[in-house]
């Protein structure tokens, strides 16, 4: 049976692709998705890929990860990542890794993107890399898997 990562996108992620493309890329999250699938497939891994732009909802399926067993998540907070403490507590509150993805780096732009509330309950942080940071982490996640056996 596949193992599941769940990737989970916050708000204004749904715009990729046309929401400042200097900063964020071309890709679309649906071309992340797919790639993702694909990726997946070839390590035995199911990918769920959602996006909201409601932190409840990111809320949820945090603790839909943990009830679900599964063995990563793939979390770009956006926006949330710098001012939910919620969403850390959510974090904080399930035994499944989660790792931090951002399509840029943040240490590089405004002062108030310095300071991730994600950072310090993730597993590990990815960002700088564009579209591909998710497919750094989606290595990372089938990796803790064999360093788990």
């Amino acid at each position: 049976m596949a193992a599941l990562v769940m990737v989970l996108n916050g708000p204004n992620l749904n715009l990729l692709g046309t929401r400042e493309p200097d900063i964020y890329g071309a890709t679309t999250l649906d071309d992340i998705a797919a790639a993702l699938v694909d990726q997946g497939k070839a390590l035995d891994i199911e990918v769920d890929l959602r996006q909201s732009n409601h932190e409840g909802h990111l809320i949820d399926w945090l603790h839909e990860a943990g009830s679900r067993g599964a063995l990563a998540v793939i979390l770009n907070a956006g926006a949330y990542t710098h001012t939910s403490v919620a969403l850390r507590d959510a974090i904080r509150a399930i035994t499944v890794p989660v790792i931090e993805v951002h399509l840029s780096n943040p240490a590089a732009r405004e002062r108030f993107r310095h300071k991730s509330h994600v950072s310090a309950v993730a597993s590990g942080v990815i960002q700088g890399f564009g579209a591909h940071g998710y497919a750094l982490a989606l290595d990372a996640a089938a990796r803790m898997r064999q360093s788990a056996r």
